[in-house]
């Protein structure tokens, strides 16, 4: 993700925790001049400057709008409609509601565009709905427009320009405005959770479900393993199929609930060209069912771009895993895929735009996310923008919290991601399954993976270090919600706790996925074992369809009742201490076949970098994994909403 290094802790407090307007302290700022929350750059002082911007030099940037009432106004209605007990829980609005309901009005874009035009500069295009108006003007102009100075820097290895102070109005322009973004030309770029590399297959033994195979020996059957802190371990599955996952998350789930009238949205970067065939052919494999005609559509935009940037190879197998692994847990969901046209912010809040307009979809699933020391606060205002309209349409929006760990071993800074650490959004952290023959969940922990591999000699383990785990943590920029008080303790999160919930995310106990891949020896469809929280938020997005389809509507922002459930007997309490101290996996050394030898491996569980699986919730788990009960919970208080 190549994007500005910011000041954490300074943003929190000047950015993300304040809402209102502040009046300009300095004796310089124009009478009745106030400056806009989310627009001064924190990273400036840290980079080294090129000097000023050319005064001729053409200048984009768009001012956002608050909605109609103020973003309190409509954070205090999402609260409304999302909260248990409230008179206006799940009572939703269609599309047209929200828009007549909180758009800015006529008279607010009149009266930002008419300030802007008496000072040289052009508005080239109004959103549709208000939103933001998009701008253009020399940076001579710019600069007195908006009370800034324009600069260029040279920092993470980029040449770009930014303001160097937070933009001021005069008072009444700046009571309409929530955020201006693009004066900081820093590029913007996510990441994907689960990169399958190309042309991979599972090396054998493996197990068609937990502890089938104990690993006593190498491939051979000849040569002895040895044991791995006094314990013969198992090795890893193959990889879990929907039969077993609905097994072990629905238990006694009636068979009528199989997500049918509930669509599920999934944005992710580009479009694989192969996602029908190949879904279908997983389905048809392992007892999904087939796509009925119209089941599965994509929404995509006409052409794509920055290829070279977010290699869209890598996103296909993202795009991949997300629709089978929703279809696996609601066969009869109909799935809406969003590509974004690249892996860059803008283009997923174009896309994320479109799945709330629309208003086809009853749950997003979303598995990227950037780190939060290089998100910037006018993004983050444009994201929740997003999120907002959707509680308040009934749609819940959830998102992979990172396969990092505490992000510290990647990045040398504690930190969780964004945007799943939003307050308006769920997310998923993952866990360790073991899933028996019988389809039952054996036990649980948390996801967090050191890795040791076969000695040299054959007799011992040699460990290799830290390797993957669920993303958690706190926020260094959102305070904690109301929803969280009282159950996440302040000693692991005294902000926005990351995550809310989890699923199965440990690629070493993940899904067998099926996807067309590049081999050595061609092209073409095959499966292997894929995990990461970009698995436990599909896993979840079907869950909740049957959820919706059994409450008959839709469910909205869902963590202020998943909050007010936590220590019920809806949610395992995920817990350390597992059974079996990790898995033997093994290896292909050219990721295709045995020609060029095998590697053995021992890839532990709950050991997830300074995160800890604790009782209650967690910085790995969150509050537990869903369980059959959970679907018959959520059906209280739902309401029917519109679809359009």
């Amino acid at each position: 993700m190549t994007k500005a290094k910011i000041s954490l802790s300074a943003l929190a407090v000047g950015a993300m925790v304040a809402t209102a307007v502040a009046t300009v302290p300095t004796a310089n700022a124009a009478p009745q001049r106030r400056a806009v929350p989310r627009t001064a750059p924190t990273w400036v002082s840290h980079a080294d400057s090129l000097g000023d911007v050319a005064s001729g030099r053409a200048t984009s940037f768009r001012v956002y709008l608050q909605p109609r009432g103020g973003t309190d106004a409509l954070k205090a209605a999402v609260a409304q409609v999302s909260t248990p007990g409230t008179a206006s829980y799940r009572h939703f609005l269609s599309a047209k509601q929200y828009h007549a309901r909180f758009d800015a009005p006529r008279s607010t874009v009149k009266a930002v565009s008419s300030f802007l035009h008496d000072n040289h500069l052009s508005v080239t295009s109004v959103e549709a709905h208000h939103r933001y108006l998009q701008v253009r003007g020399s940076a001579a102009d710019v600069q007195k427009a908006l009370g800034v100075t324009l600069k260029r820097f040279r920092h993470h290895g980029q040449v770009v320009q930014a303001n160097t102070s937070a933009v001021t109005l005069p008072a009444d322009i700046a009571s309409y405005v929530t955020a201006v973004s693009g004066l900081d030309t820093t590029p913007h770029k996510m990441t994907h959770n689960a990169p399958p590399p190309a042309g991979f297959r599972n090396a054998r033994p493996c197990s068609s479900y937990y502890g089938e195979i104990k690993a006593k020996y190498q491939a051979d059957f000849k040569t002895p393993l040895p044991r791995f802190r006094n314990q013969t371990l198992p090795y890893a599955p193959c990889g879990y199929t929907g039969p077993q996952y609905r097994a072990a998350y629905e238990g006694a789930n009636p068979d009528h609930l199989d997500g049918s009238g509930v669509t599920v949205a999934i944005t992710d970067a580009y479009a694989a060209p192969t996602i029908a065939e190949d879904s279908n052919t997983y389905a048809e494999n392992h007892g999904d069912g087939s796509y009925a005609p119209g089941q599965l559509t994509e929404v995509v935009p006409g052409s794509f771009r920055h290829n070279q940037q977010c290699d869209p190879s890598g996103w296909y197998g993202e795009e991949t895993l997300d629709v089978e692994a929703v279809h696996a847990m609601a066969p009869g969901s109909n799935i809406r895929y969003y590509g974004a046209r690249s892996c860059y912010d803008n283009d997923f809040l174009a896309a994320l735009t479109q799945v709330v307009d629309d208003n086809q979809a009853s749950v997003v699933s979303n598995s990227w996310s950037g780190l939060e020391e290089f998100e910037t606060a006018d993004v983050v205002a444009a994201y929740q923008q997003i999120f907002l309209q959707g509680a308040m349409q009934g749609i819940g929006f959830l998102y992979s919290s990172g396969d990092n760990g505490d992000e510290l071993a990647s990045t040398a800074v504690k930190q969780v991601d964004y945007p799943s650490s939003d307050p308006y959004i769920t997310a998923l952290g993952g866990t360790s399954d073991a899933i028996g023959a019988d389809g039952s969940m054996m036990w649980q922990t948390g996801w967090g993976t050191v890795k040791y591999s076969l000695s040299q000699d054959g007799n011992s383990w040699d460990q290799a270090g830290y390797l993957y785990g669920a993303g958690g943590g706190d926020s260094a920029l959102f305070s904690k919600p109301a929803y969280q008080q009282g159950v996440v303790p302040n000693d692991l999160a005294s902000g926005r706790g990351v995550p809310d919930i989890a699923m199965d995310g440990d690629p070493n106990t993940g899904m067998l996925v099926g996807e067309t891949q590049t081999f050595s020896n061609g092209t073409y469809y095959d499966e292997f074992r894929l995990g990461g929280t970009s698995l436990a938020s599909p896993l979840f997005a079907g869950m909740t369809a049957l959820a919706s389809q059994n409450a008959g509507g839709r469910l909205g922002f869902l963590n202020p009742t998943i909050y007010s459930q936590a220590g019920s007997s809806v949610f395992n309490d995920v817990k350390g201490s597992p059974r079996d101290a990790g898995v033997v996996r093994v290896d292909y050394a050219n990721s295709e076949n045995a020609s060029d030898g095998l590697l053995y491996s021992v890839r532990t569980f709950d050991e997830d970098s300074s995160l800890v699986t604790v009782k209650g919730w967690d910085d790995v788990t969150g509050v537990g994994s869903p369980n059959g009960s959970w679907l018959a919970s959520m059906a209280g208080g739902t309401t029917p909403s519109s679809s359009r």
